[in-house]
């Protein structure tokens, strides 16, 4: 678990710690509403960014979500998965992967940066994707957990993460 993030200051970013309020955002979901992470206030929320619909390691990570929905609800947490693609992308990945949870398009690439989740450069030159990132946000909305990863290759600690979720219960 990281206990701090440090970013650029010089890129207008900001350093986000363990404890501290989680960044707001409003995100259109793959049935077009609006969500907030503010609507989810009273309860644990999962915020999974991850690069790109329809790639490999993506589609292992949202399948494997799917998979164990049942362990995060029993813990009282909200999974919501992120990604810079539309939410019309979104929504075909979710139909064709049978996902059970809510996901995100981060379209403009909001929020991904104010999380620290954002790739300079990706594969093939492309800008401004999101990095596979984790961050466990409790009841009243402050972070508890924070991991990024610098390869989009790797995945975040889940059995961490269900650590986490699972003191928040306590």
């Amino acid at each position: 678990m990281l206990l701090a993030l440090t970013f650029d200051l010089n890129k207008n970013t900001m350093s986000l710690q363990i404890g501290m309020a989680a960044p707001d955002f409003s995100l259109y979901n793959t049935e077009k509403n609006k969500v907030s992470l503010s609507d989810f206030r009273g309860k644990a929320v999962l915020v999974l960014f991850f690069p790109l619909a329809f790639t490999g390691v993506c589609t292992n990570e949202m399948c494997s979500m799917r998979d164990q929905l049942a362990a995060y609800n029993s813990m009282n947490a909200e999974v919501l998965g992120i990604s810079v693609d539309s939410l019309f992308t979104l929504g075909e990945f979710k139909k064709a992967n049978n996902l059970n949870f809510t996901l995100l398009s981060d379209f403009n690439k909001t929020t991904a940066k104010a999380y620290g989740s954002l790739f300079d450069t990706f594969v093939f030159d492309m800008e401004g994707v999101a990095r596979r990132s984790a961050f466990v946000i409790d009841a009243e909305g402050n972070i508890q957990y924070a991991e990024v990863l610098e390869s989009a290759g790797d995945l975040p600690n889940f059995e961490a993460i269900q650590e986490c979720l699972k003191s928040l219960q306590a």
